[in-house]
């Protein structure tokens, strides 16, 4: 059975991440995120809390790198996917330390630009989606649906 990790940002991103949980059937999946009260929409699966932090909060920043690191030398998941933010795009670059695919689905919410992650993070996915046919580009990234 696969293991999935699945790990977003706050908000929106969180909301977007469990639209995806369909796709999740079959596999062992681990969340985590930046809320403790989210643990109540996954309760059949192990949820970790993480720290919140953005690209201005450098210390916050790796502090949370490091809380990821831990929970992926922990869980060994063969999948990681994410809704973005900076959890998603640490445990992305990450998941090459454990040979792990990683899948980017950036937020719903950038229908006219890729967002500042999802920029970003293009050249370490190994499946880089955005939810707005218009924004796909031949390299990525890609569309393959919504979550709407």
């Amino acid at each position: 059975m696969k293991k999935v990790f699945a790990v977003s940002s706050g908000g929106g991103h969180w909301i977007q991440l469990l639209r995806l949980q369909s796709a999740f059937d079959g596999c062992e999946v681990v969340f985590a995120s930046v809320n403790d009260s989210y643990q109540k929409d996954v309760t059949e699966c192990r949820y970790y809390t993480i720290s919140d932090a953005t690209q201005w909060d450098k210390l916050g920043v790796i502090k949370l790198a490091f809380q990821i690191l831990w929970i992926l030398l922990k869980e060994r998941p063969d999948v990681i996917i994410t809704t973005g933010a900076a959890p998603g795009f640490l445990s992305i670059v990450l998941s090459k330390l454990i040979r792990a695919k990683s899948v980017w689905v950036d937020s719903i919410a950038n229908a006219e630009v890729i967002s500042l992650s999802g920029k970003k993070v293009g050249k370490f996915a190994d499946l880089w989606l955005t939810q707005w046919e218009h924004l796909a580009k031949p390299k990525g990234p890609y569309f393959q649906g919504s979550v709407l």
